[in-house]
């Protein structure tokens, strides 16, 4: 292995609760990091584990509103309920707690550290699991998110002139990464998720290709609900492997959110592990500098599968189709009965498969009509 790979972890990831009874459940981190040390992968040939530093107010300032930042700094001070709805906190879905603010700093640091791995540090590859915030606007918590690491990390490349392709494999749309380059041709942003027809955030469709000097770098795959791997695969092929091809970046940023796993209970896609495993080959084969983030999963055991697959993809080790025995016991607290690493081979419904289809279909043409012309595809 010619470089290193970076794994970004600290355990003060798992440190902090968003409630018992909130979907976005923080032991994903612990979960996944320990079964990557019972695959091996913590040690193995070729890898470093390095500690995230504390995001910087500076740094935050780079992208997120000083009064926004003031507010979520003194609500993260005490344990008592407090709310500010126009920043998006103290609702139901971003809950405010004590320590809410350096934690997400960390969280934001960690994408921070893994770009530096990347370009400063010698490293061909870094994953940060706790990175992938991508709801989280200048002034507003969104999705469970509240800083946007992925737009603070990548102020100082692009103040340096660097052009960044950025794909976004959530479930969900990635609408505020969207949103802060939608006027810039600096960074190519590429969106596979679930059709925000009637689905959070109710955005990423087709038509959103960016404004100004933007106009083109803004990509959207939308998939109709229970798409599968044959429709992600297509998707994957024909828009996000071309376009990083032809647009050539500095440097390969992935948000590899594992909601969009079929049985994650907030999406409606249908994909299986091989998807992960799919993407993060083809991710480190386009030889690109490459910088993966966590992002959305609500099914902790999903979460921590798909994101050892990833980290042994993304290191070339070798890992077994079942989880490891001294695993079992703790992965079973969470879904009984479970024994896979991997997934087995899932196929979409004769009908819901025809309906992905045509939807994708009509997304195809689209971009190949309006879009690939731009970039000379």
């Amino acid at each position: 292995m010619s470089a290193p790979r970076a794994l970004v972890y600290a355990p003060q990831f798992s440190a902090y609760s968003y409630g018992e009874a909130h979907p976005f459940k923080v032991e994903r981190y612990r979960l996944t990091y320990e079964l990557m040390g019972h695959c091996g992968l913590l040690d193995f040939p070729g890898t470093i584990q390095v500690a995230p530093p504390y995001a910087s107010r500076r740094q935050l300032e780079a992208f997120h509103r000083p009064d926004y930042l003031d507010t979520l700094e003194r609500f993260s001070q005490t344990d008592g309920p407090q709310a500010n709805f126009r920043y998006g906190l103290g609702d139901v879905e971003n809950p405010v707690f004590h320590g809410l603010y350096d934690w997400a700093r960390l969280m934001c640091g960690g994408t921070i550290e893994a770009l530096r791995q990347v370009t400063e540090g010698g490293c061909r590859a870094a994953f940060s699991m706790a990175g992938g915030w991508h709801h989280s606007h200048s002034a507003r918590a969104s999705g469970f998110c509240y800083l946007n690491d992925v737009v603070v990390a990548l102020q100082p490349l692009l103040a340096a002139g660097k052009r960044v392709v950025y794909v976004d494999l959530d479930g969900h749309h990635g609408d505020a990464v969207q949103e802060a380059f939608y006027q810039s041709a600096q960074v190519l942003t590429i969106s596979i998720h679930e059709n925000g027809k009637d689905f959070y955030p109710y955005s990423g469709f087709v038509e959103e290709v960016g404004e100004g000097a933007g106009y083109g770098y803004s990509i959207n795959v939308p998939l109709a609900a229970h798409s599968d791997d044959l429709i992600f695969e297509q998707a994957f092929k024909k828009v996000v492997l071309p376009l990083i091809a032809a647009y050539r970046p500095d440097l390969l940023i992935t948000q590899m959110g594992a909601d969009f796993l079929r049985t994650d209970p907030l999406t409606r896609l249908e994909c299986t592990t091989a998807m992960m495993e799919y993407a993060a080959r083809a991710f480190l084969a386009t030889g690109l500098p490459w910088v993966a983030v966590g992002g959305g999963g609500y099914d902790r055991l999903n979460v921590a599968r798909a994101w050892t697959l990833l980290w042994a993809a993304m290191t070339g080790a070798p890992v077994a189709d079942a989880l490891p025995l001294a695993f079992v016991p703790l992965a079973r607290q969470f879904t009984p009965g479970a024994l896979a690493l991997r997934d087995a081979p899932h196929l979409a419904t004769p009908d819901d498969y025809c309906r992905a289809q045509q939807a994708l279909d009509t997304c195809l043409r689209f971009l190949e009509r309006r879009i690939f012309p731009l970039h000379r595809l």
